[in-house]
């Protein structure tokens, strides 16, 4: 089993509001997803296409599942810190206010909240310090949804 702490969100709650403590996983088993490279819980950044694997335990694991490394912190009220791994179910929608993996302008990726609003998506970041992105429907491309995250143990 790999030495890493896994944040698996329930149903209904933000990964802020659950528990940061390492859960002990007995006879579970694992599976390899692709760790596709970085997203940024920052400014956005170009994802990186290395197609390394990361093993998290199959109840992580949905149909469509991919994991990312997080460059920045602009998402640690929601327990997401630079140098996590984020678990990420592929997804093309997401609901208000989940956490998302988003390309912007076919370009840069970043991870944010999302919010559909009248004048467009706001791409807000859980952190109080940073500004929220405005931009166009046409102009993002959501790629996914966050669904857990394993941390390395401090």
């Amino acid at each position: 089993m790999p030495n890493v702490a896994y944040l698996i969100p329930k149903r209904n709650q933000s990964l802020a509001a659950q528990t940061s403590d390492p859960i002990e996983l007995i006879d579970v088993d694992f599976v390899e997803v692709p760790l596709l490279g970085w997203t940024s819980a920052g400014m956005p950044i170009q994802m990186e296409m290395d197609y390394d694997t990361v093993s998290v335990p199959t109840t992580m694991v949905k149909k469509e599942t991919f994991a990312l490394k997080v460059k920045g912190d602009s998402m640690i009220e929601e327990g997401i810190e630079d140098g996590d791994i984020v678990i990420i179910e592929r997804r093309s929608s997401a609901e208000n206010g989940e956490s998302v993996i988003v390309r912007i302008n076919n370009e840069e990726v970043t991870m944010k909240k999302l919010y559909i609003e009248k004048a467009g998506v706001r791409l807000q970041p859980a952190n109080a310090e940073m500004k929220p992105l405005i931009l166009n429907n046409e102009d993002i491309e959501i790629l996914g949804i966050v669904t857990g995250i394993l941390r390395q143990p401090v």
